[in-house]
């Protein structure tokens, strides 16, 4: 295991504080039960008003790592809150709104009601300050019928963002299946044929209909880079081509922006990060891997970049490195927390108030 001083990802300064003011508050558990959920919600609960969505992943269908919504059951009643998603772009029972609600159903999120956003439409955004990579943003329309929102999210591994968390959530979350195609666009995978043993999992769950098997090709005219594939092949043959960072940083900087559009035009947000199952890959695989730290404990904060910064820390302090999700996907994803902070959605530096023992801790990131 490496020291933290050895890496490159910016160095981190710890130091005990009772009295600071400047940085957001990010609160921690331990526990991961009904009662730990309660603990970190009261802490952001005042931020809550009016009629509340709260977005979580259903999980996909064979997939058992998703947030168990008997976990925070006790929040959601408490805030009257609605679950809310959006459609998705590849092949599954969650590409459609009725199978996708019933999936939502037999995972157990029976105790609220459930809106997929873009069941009656999209909603356009356009022209938002400081985005470089869009001036048109694609959500589902339902979102402007609430006041605020309670964003509860998995973080763990992807195979395209390195990690998903609460910017993953709200981004690609909250987007049509048109915003989700522009995100992920020119982003196309690779096959390592040695690994390849053509079963065909990958052809079949493909939604472009762009990869055919016996040899494997992939048709990059009709990839739409969504990486379904890579997360499907059960020999981890398929990968996004190795040390193109400029690959990575754009879609890190896409998920970004689109979570930009949404925080500046609904700010009424506080977030839960849950640390627990973080496999390598995201709650929409079938196949997401064995988790590879143990479990951690939930987050909470009013600020999108806090959180996201704060959990990253955590893995990497379990993992043993600086940059956890680079070791285990050779994909970073740190260019989210770098940009979302570029773009004025919230800070990295961050006071972390342990709950368990109520010890602070300011960590400043140089």
């Amino acid at each position: 295991m490496r020291s933290l001083a050895h890496l490159l990802i910016p160095a981190l300064f710890l130091f005990s504080c009772s009295k600071s003011n400047h940085e957001p508050t990010v609160y921690f558990t331990k526990d991961i039960t009904p009662e730990g959920f309660m603990k970190v919600y009261k802490q952001i609960s005042k931020n809550l008003e009016g009629k509340v969505g709260v977005k979580v992943h259903f999980g996909e269908e064979g997939n058992s790592y998703y947030v168990k919504p008997e976990l925070f059951k006790d929040i959601v009643l408490d805030c009257k809150g609605t679950f809310i998603e959006t459609n998705v772009l590849y092949k599954s029972p969650r590409q459609k709104t009725e199978t996708h609600i019933a999936l939502a159903k037999q995972h157990g999120f029976t105790y609220a009601p459930i809106d997929i956003l873009d069941d009656k439409g999209e909603l356009v955004i356009e022209n938002v300050p400081g985005c470089k990579h869009f001036n048109k943003f694609y959500f589902g329309k339902n979102i402007d019928e609430y006041n605020s929102f309670l964003i509860i999210s998995h973080f763990k591994g992807h195979g395209s963002a390195g990690f998903g968390g609460a910017i993953k959530n709200i981004s690609m979350g909250f987007a049509t299946p048109r915003g989700k195609l522009a995100m992920h666009r020119n982003n196309y995978p690779v096959c390592d044929r040695d690994r390849c043993t053509n079963c065909d999992s990958c052809a079949q769950q493909c939604p472009a209909n762009a990869i055919s098997t016996n040899p494997i090709w992939i048709d990059v005219d009709k990839c739409t880079g969504c990486g379904k594939c890579i997360d499907v092949c059960p020999n981890k043959a398929l990968r996004y081509p190795k040390g193109d960072v400029d690959v990575q940083t754009v879609f890190c900087e896409r998920l970004a922006e689109y979570a930009k559009a949404i925080y500046d035009r609904h700010k009424k947000m506080v977030f839960i990060n849950v640390l627990v199952d973080i496999s390598t890959s995201c709650d929409c695989s079938r196949n997401p891997g064995k988790p590879f730290v143990p479990n951690i404990g939930i987050l909470a904060s009013t600020d999108i970049v806090a959180i996201e910064k704060a959990s990253h820390d955590l893995v990497a302090k379990a993992h043993g490195c600086a940059d956890p999700f680079l070791e285990v996907n050779r994909v970073s994803g740190y260019r989210q927390i770098q940009y979302a902070k570029t773009l004025g959605m919230g800070k990295m530096n961050y006071r972390l108030v342990n709950l368990d023992n109520n010890q602070e801790t300011v960590v400043i990131s140089k």
